[in-house]
């Protein structure tokens, strides 16, 4: 018998002995014990104990519930009835059930997760067996408590509609970021909007993810910006950094969230890539990071940071990602109210041809790129 039974054995006659405990309590504990020490108890034993546990559980005290409740919620050998005679205690009894794994259903874990108290949906949120569903309905709750256990349950699923719902709440909430970016069943294109606090081999992820996208769903090209228009931002970046983040939000069709996104984030990662997105080169994106006069501006590591980040990420994927981190929709492009025919690409003096779209890297390219920095790394 192993040490820890033999000790709790030992407890219970002492208390027994005191007259601090009922024989009956004694006795359903001991039982219980004995079975769970054995690897394949006697099925005559388990109906014994059955027929024990079902007779004694209605009378015997809350501390003896709660005991067993914790023993025999997972135990392979429970019998049904007596977990639903314990479950129909209700209260701190139930809750140890669902917390140590009691077996449910798939509706019964969302009939809990729907109308259970706190307590269930906290005991709820640590199980391993969670539907899509149950998970919907506990993140529908709104709790920060509840989320971040559905994180942290890593052999929990994640749909893609509550991990939506937990991106956008750790936007506002830096304790949601590590949990889902340590998560090995959310994709690197689910986490973008997450880059700006992910590390660098998460990083580079989310970078090559959204330049294989690209590739294969190219997003229309972005007009690069005026040389005026950007002397305007460049003037005002000295003097009024606010204006000038909201101008190229403006510019991007971002408007007000990714303007503070951009005045929010001091590493200046999201102004770099907002600037990249507008087409403007590295060097004067260099000059207007330079221009803030911020504490990133005088740091000489942050600026070889920035400027590393801006020649790895393209005009169309810098633009993805600006509009995910900021949790902004992607504008689309504005149509031209002017008829172009098809007939002949070549264009002439009065009908000039179309822009042709941005190169794009073949998927040999990027699947090269992908293994050569892995290989630096």
């Amino acid at each position: 018998m192993p040490a820890r039974i033999s000790k709790e054995l030992a407890d219970l006659a002492r208390i027994a002995r005191d007259g601090g405990l009922d024989l009956s309590q004694v006795s359903l504990r001991v039982k219980a014990d004995l079975l769970m020490s054995t690897g394949q108890p006697p099925q005559h034993d388990l109906m014994a104990f059955r027929e024990m546990a079902l007779a004694l559980i209605p009378t015997i005290d809350d501390p003896t519930a709660l005991i067993l409740a914790r023993k025999l919620a997972g135990w392979p050998h429970s019998a049904p009835e007596v977990l639903a005679a314990l479950a129909a205690r209700g209260g701190a009894v139930l809750v140890e059930l669902l917390r140590h794994g009691m077996p449910l259903s798939p509706a019964a874990l969302e009939g809990f997760a729907e109308t259970g108290d706190a307590a269930i949906r906290a005991a709820l949120a640590t199980r391993t067996d969670l539907t899509n569903a149950a998970v919907l309905l506990l993140v529908a709750e709104e709790s920060r408590t509840l989320d971040l256990t559905l994180i942290d349950n890593s052999e929990a699923p994640l749909p893609r509609a509550a991990v939506e719902i937990l991106i956008g709440r750790a936007r506002l909430d830096p304790a949601y970021q590590p949990g889902l970016l340590g998560r090995a069943d959310l994709s690197n294109l689910e986490l973008a909007p997450l880059f700006l606090r992910a590390g660098p081999e998460r990083r580079l992820a989310i970078l090559e993810s959204l330049l294989a996208r690209e590739a294969l769903h190219p997003g229309e090209r972005r007009p690069a910006v005026p040389e005026a228009v950007f002397a305007g931002w460049l003037a005002m970046a000295g003097d009024d950094r606010a204006g000038a983040f909201g101008a190229i939000a403006s510019h991007l069709g971002g408007g007000p969230d990714l303007a503070a996104a951009i005045a929010g984030d001091p590493s200046r990662d999201l102004a770099a890539l907002a600037l990249i997105a507008s087409g403007v080169s590295v060097e004067d994106a260099t000059r207007f990071l330079i221009r803030l006069g911020d504490d990133t501006a005088h740091s000489v590591q942050r600026i070889f940071a920035l400027v590393e980040l801006m020649r790895m990420a393209r005009p169309a994927t810098a633009y993805r990602l600006a509009m995910q981190v900021a949790g902004t929709a992607a504008a689309p492009q504005q149509r031209k109210g002017q008829h172009q025919p098809a007939m002949d690409p070549s264009g002439t003096p009065a009908r000039p041809a179309a822009a042709r779209p941005e190169a794009q890297p073949s998927m040999t390219e990027i699947m090269g790129r992908i293994g050569a920095r892995r290989d630096r790394g």
